[in-house]
Order: structure tokens, then C-alpha cells, then sequence
């Protein structure tokens, strides 16, 4: 079993330029920041390698850095058959919020970018299915964002109190 700095170095030297960085914060399990150009083939080798073995996308999340401009996408990874678990991180300018698939690479990720891309906004590419998941196709804008304003009517009927 690697702990999260043990598993960024084994990255580090197979993708020395592709702009990993091994990031910790106040609270919680360290993260890996990766380009979004990267992202893909990093997360193959993720679950490829077979001292990596990552069989499991635990969980995908969207969110918004209202401040920074940015939309990120956080993929939990779990490996089943090692021990070991991981969070990737990666962000996104809010004007050019694109962010390549992983659904290829574990099917679960399906829904979770739906959903990502629902209440934040974050468009997956060569996603098989881009759409929205929860709200209606027809509805505005993306409820998780922290400068979302609600509309306040739905096909006619008030959405508020």
C-alpha cells in the first residue's frame, strides 16, 4: 500500500512535465492537482499500472471557486486490491471550463459528471452522454454555483416561496 506522497513521486516519474503538484490542506487526506490536459492519461495509469491498481472511482464532485474564477472536479479513487486511496484533483477557468472525461476509464464516472455538469457547470469532454441529470433540460443555469440566482419561474409556476 503507497500513501498519497509515495504515489505522486512514482507519477512525478513517468509525467515529470505534466504539471502534477502534490498539494495538502488545513484539514483532511493530501491531494494530486493535474492539468486538465494531463488528466486522462494520468488517471489511465491510475488505474493501469499495477503497482497503482486504482479499480474504483469512489466518487466525482464539482465545485466552485467563486474568488479564483475557477471551476474544479475532485475524483476519490480506491484501489480494491492494494489498499490504497487517492484524491485527484483538478481546476478550471470558469470562461473555458472544459475537462476531458475519465468515463472510459471507470464507467461510474457516467453519472457523476452528469451531475457535475448539472449544478457547476464543468463540461466533460467526449463525454457519451452531456447532459443535464437532475434539473430540467431547459433549466438555467447551474444551482450549485456560489453566484447562482434562481429563476424565479419554471414553465410558469413560481420556483420560490
Amino acid at each position: 500500500m503507497k500513501r498519497p506522497e509515495e504515489i505522486f513521486n512514482y507519477l512525478e516519474e513517468n509525467f515529470s512535465d505534466a504539471g502534477l503538484e502534490y498539494q495538502t490542506g488545513d484539514v483532511g487526506e493530501p491531494w494530486i492537482l493535474a492539468e486538465a490536459s494531463s488528466l486522462k492519461m494520468i488517471m489511465k495509469m491510475l488505474r493501469d499500472d499495477p503497482e497503482l491498481s486504482f479499480d474504483v472511482l469512489m466518487c466525482l464532485s464539482g465545485a466552485h471557486y467563486q474568488k479564483e474564477e475557477e471551476l474544479g472536479v475532485t475524483y476519490h479513487l480506491n484501489s480494491t486490491n492494494i489498499g490504497h486511496k487517492l484524491a485527484v484533483k483538478v481546476r478550471v477557468p470558469i470562461d473555458h471550463p472544459h475537462v476531458p472525461s475519465v468515463e472510459s476509464i471507470w464507467k461510474t464516472a457516467n453519472w457523476h459528471e452528469r451531475e457535475a455538469f448539472d449544478m457547476v457547470g464543468v463540461i466533460f469532454d467526449e463525454h457519451p452522454n452531456h447532459k443535464r441529470i437532475l434539473c430540467p433540460d431547459d433549466w438555467e443555469g447551474h444551482p450549485l454555483r456560489k453566484d447562482y440566482v434562481q429563476q424565479e419561474f419554471y414553465q410558469e409556476m413560481p420556483t420560490g416561496e
